[in-house]
């Protein structure tokens, strides 16, 4: 079991620093299956990196203040069609 894990935790240290990197979620998959690696065993790892990660995501300590704000808008003139340019010239 020990074995497992280390080997799990390898993957998901190769996930987590790929995914700092930039690298999508869905690419890692793919290049993993690619290196001879089975598909459960990667999701077990994202599990895991997952995890990892969520344990050390900051914790919001105070719920977010949403501001509503009236912006005062500024009048547009209606555009004149051909036929109402026309009709103008004759009134």
């Amino acid at each position: 079991m020990k074995r497992d894990t280390d080997y799990l935790q390898q993957l998901a240290n190769y996930i987590k620093k790929n995914l700092s990197k930039g690298y999508t979620l869905e690419s890692l998959k793919w290049a993993l299956v690619s290196q001879g690696y089975g598909k459960i065993t990667i999701d077990q790892a994202i599990s895991f990196a997952n995890e990892q990660l969520a344990a050390n995501a900051p914790r919001m300590i105070e719920k977010p203040v949403i501001k509503i704000e009236k912006v005062e808008t500024i009048p547009i003139e209606e555009k004149k069609g051909f036929w109402k340019k026309v009709k103008d010239l004759f009134n």
